[in-house]
């Protein structure tokens, strides 16, 4: 497949992907080669990736502890300390080998140390192949507060290698099917039909490019969220909410990023629905195919009221003003709506009826 321009990137596949790595690496004369990994994608990613490059050159490899619990400054300075015992320079580059927390972290830390270097991102997720990984966000939360510092910084390409969705579980790849859902919902109404069809998720893998097309198109007419690139947040204002309340719960409550955009997609999409005008036969079907593919969450009151005061946190608020991305109908937004709170605790009400 011909790849996939972004504002100052590019996103390249399969087997074709190493070969344009391969030839990157040996026209860039780079210092050094950092690759970042977790435990996980170090067992099973890193020796297929390995065995894949070309070239006489010195890798160092550098893993982290897994999970969302752990994206945050206190591993950033654990990296930037390695970085710089190891003789890391401005010269050097970083390839972020794993998913949505590797390369959102990774990109961050790469970005920011001395001022920034190179970094590359190979994702090993649906989630991170078909979208964290594609437009420049990087990122880490602060305590359980969502994505609340990071930049915006283009890696010098993506490497979509489907072969490694082999080594997750049903679960990942369920949480990567929420965000390819949502691309549809914003921008492609026939991509949404097609792709709310899936019954197996092995098939998604021949619809990761659709996505990234969808996301691509969004983030080259602008590059910096100050207008349509906000669209691609529905159903973040109130899922991240909920990511972060159970966030701070601990682990064995911790909600994936796709689990609590999936319930985000719901509640805003009753929100359209009272607000924006978004037929009722269309909130009918996102509801369904969501509550499909996704577990309820039994929300208690205190879960609602806890969510509800984390919205106030929200990236895209402004003058202390709540502001939600919002469907007129299926395939298209509008953004920088203001909802009441009677309104979102309805929301609540109809997810708690109706999933």
């Amino acid at each position: 497949m011909k790849p996939i321009k972004t504002p100052q990137s590019s996103v390249h596949f399969s087997k074709e992907a190493y070969a344009y790595l391969n030839t990157h690496l040996a026209l860039s004369n780079y210092s050094k080669i950092f690759i970042l990994v977790d435990e996980n994608t170090h067992e099973y990613c890193l020796p297929a990736f390995m065995s894949e490059l070309s070239g006489d050159y010195s890798y160092e490899i550098i893993e982290i502890v897994s999970g969302e619990i752990n994206k945050n400054l206190d591993t950033c300075l654990q990296v930037w300390k390695v970085l710089s015992e190891l003789g890391a320079d401005r010269k050097s580059l970083m390839i972020n080998l794993g998913g949505g927390v590797i390369t959102d972290m990774g990109g961050y830390i790469a970005a920011s140390f001395k001022r920034g270097i190179d970094f590359i991102h190979v994702p090993t997720t649906l989630l991170s192949m078909a979208d964290a990984s594609v437009g420049g966000k990087t990122g880490v939360d602060l305590e359980a507060l969502k994505n609340q510092i990071g930049i915006i910084k283009e890696p010098v390409m993506v490497l979509v290698i489907p072969d490694f969705l082999k080594t997750l579980e049903e679960r990942q790849i369920k949480s990567g099917f929420a965000e390819m859902l949502k691309h549809g919902l914003i921008e492609d109404p026939t991509y949404w039909q097609e792709i709310s069809k899936t019954t197996e998720y092995s098939t998604l893998e021949k619809s990761i490019p659709r996505s990234i097309q969808i996301k691509a198109r969004v983030v080259i007419q602008d590059p910096f969220e100050n207008n349509i690139r906000k669209n691609l947040n529905y159903g973040h204002t109130l899922g991240h909410a909920i990511e972060s309340y159970f966030l701070e719960k601990g682990v064995e409550k911790m909600l994936l990023h796709g689990e609590a955009i999936a319930a985000g997609m719901i509640l805003e999409g009753y929100l359209s629905h009272k607000v924006t005008g978004l037929p009722l036969e269309q909130l009918e079907q996102i509801t369904q195919v969501f509550k499909q593919h996704f577990k309820k969450i039994n929300f208690s009151k205190e879960d609602i009221d806890t969510s509800l005061e984390l919205l106030k946190f929200d990236k895209k608020n402004s003058h202390g003003e709540i502001r939600f991305v919002l469907l007129t109908k299926i395939g298209e937004p509008v953004s920088d709506i203001l909802i009441s709170e009677d309104i979102l605790r309805e929301a609540f009400k109809y997810y708690l009826e109706q999933v």
